[in-house]
């Protein structure tokens, strides 16, 4: 696939900005002809000046998060094609460029500060990790770009938006997220282990908004099932550019904890299991883990005992799950466009988070920040025909009729401050180091 050098353009928004030293690797696809560039220096970014619907995606193909990432970042692409097969938004195609935002904060502003003004993109596709999001939402709002999280689960954001932040002198936010915050699985984890008949546990998160949000979620959640906190009044915070993890380790298990509640991303995450396993820590003691490590290669990225076995095989943990009415044709078409492969986790919720956008596009009959930001709610809830094909919404939207967009992550009903609440799949992992989902839950 063709490559173009624009080290100029984005050398122009390195000047404007500051800090677009990093490097972000990207994929721009427009009108279906898909050209792939790295790094952002040497990428192409959609012409500013191009007709129809621009959005963007801003998701994790490389750093902690990049074994979740690459699950999802064929999802935006796929519904891109798929609107535009059935005649685009606004009577135009709809142009996509994806940007890598390396799960790291700076370089996810440094993507988001290029989508919004050099691609001069309405909505976003991302990010996932809550941290990257934060960064990427202070440049959306002012450039009123809609931010469209399909991960980003940190409590932060539903404070965020009741105090108004996302606004920027409009009367809708310029944020909302497919996937529920995390004040839901935390409370699905503390209820998952009170059934287990845990009493005692510890605690172990990524310093960052998502770890301290769950962190802070589950206690609470769980002191009120009557479970303690062993390690409340010191809890272990870990350094997300961290490359060793003894001491964590230590602080973790100590207090003979029945079990470890460890919100981790799997880059660091695995290396903080390795070494609390080499010392001696795991054993008799029950992990469990949450969303930002469930991906197929996580147990290998653990990696085997001296016995042979997974290390974490037993484990047990929450993911936000999928049961939307638009999730089997999803599981579908990615089956047929992407042979042998099966969608991984998020994948519905960053399809939903991308259909979202062009739906409210087309319901704002203008390819604009403000215009989606003023219809994305109407589109996602009640009244309004309920419609899982984006295509058949898409149609009704031009006929001027409401919908009421079903996902396939879930019914997708944003409120009014861009949550929504979903079901969380219980997984575990086997002794074949695979990992299955034994159960779903509805917190309550």
């Amino acid at each position: 696939m063709a490559k173009t050098n624009t080290a100029i353009a984005l050398a122009l928004v390195t000047m404007a900005t500051g800090f677009l030293a990093a490097a972000c690797e990207e994929t721009t696809q427009t009108n279906n002809n898909t050209a792939t560039t790295s790094p952002a220096a040497n990428s192409t970014p959609a012409p500013s000046d191009a007709k129809g619907l621009k959005i963007g995606s801003l998701l994790p193909s490389t750093g902690d998060l990049a074994s979740v990432g690459q699950q999802m970042v064929g999802s935006v692409p796929l519904l891109v094609e798929n609107v535009n097969a059935c005649g685009g938004v606004n009577g135009e195609k709809v142009t996509l460029t994806e940007v890598d935002d390396q799960t790291d904060p700076k370089a996810g502003a440094a993507g988001m500060t290029k989508l919004a003004t050099l691609d001069k993109v309405a909505g976003v596709v991302g990010s996932f990790a809550s941290s990257v999001s934060s960064a990427a939402i202070s440049i959306a709002v002012p450039n009123k770009v809609m931010l469209v999280s399909p991960g980003s689960t940190s409590p932060k954001f539903t404070e965020q938006a009741q105090k108004g932040e996302f606004k920027k002198n409009n009367p809708n936010n310029f944020w909302a997220r497919t996937a529920p915050p995390d004040t839901y699985q935390a409370l699905a984890l503390a209820q998952l282990a009170k059934k287990k008949g845990f009493k005692r546990v510890s605690t172990v998160v990524i310093n960052n908004d998502y770890g301290v949000g769950f962190e802070k979620a589950f206690v609470s959640a769980f002191e009120k099932l009557g479970g303690t906190i062993i390690n409340k009044d010191k809890p272990v915070r870990y350094d997300p550019k961290a490359q060793t993890f003894d001491t964590e380790a230590s602080a973790a298990f100590a207090g003979k904890p029945e079990a470890v509640i460890a919100v981790l991303y799997a880059e660091t995450g695995s290396l903080f299991l390795k070494s609390a396993y080499t010392q001696g820590l795991t054993k008799g003691v029950q992990i469990m883990l949450t969303d930002g490590v469930k991906s197929p290669s996580f147990p290998e990225q653990v990696g085997k005992g001296s016995d042979g076995k997974y290390i974490i095989t037993g484990a047990i943990g929450t993911v936000p799950g999928s049961n939307g009415k638009a999730l089997e044709a999803f599981n579908k078409l990615w089956k047929e466009k992407k042979p042998g492969t099966t969608p991984g986790e998020y994948s519905p919720q960053a399809w939903d988070a991308a259909a979202l956008l062009t739906l409210a596009a087309q319901a704002a009959k203008e390819n604009t920040g403000v215009g989606i930001a003023s219809k994305i709610r109407e589109v996602a809830n009640a009244p309004g025909t309920e419609v899982s094909d984006v295509c058949e919404g898409l149609k009704l939207l031009k006929e001027g009729k409401d919908i009421d967009y079903q996902g396939a992550s879930g019914n997708v009903d944003v409120d009014e401050n861009g949550d929504v609440v979903g079901v969380y799949d219980v997984w575990t992992v086997g002794d074949d180091g695979k990992i299955k989902v034994i159960d779903q839950v509805s917190p309550k």
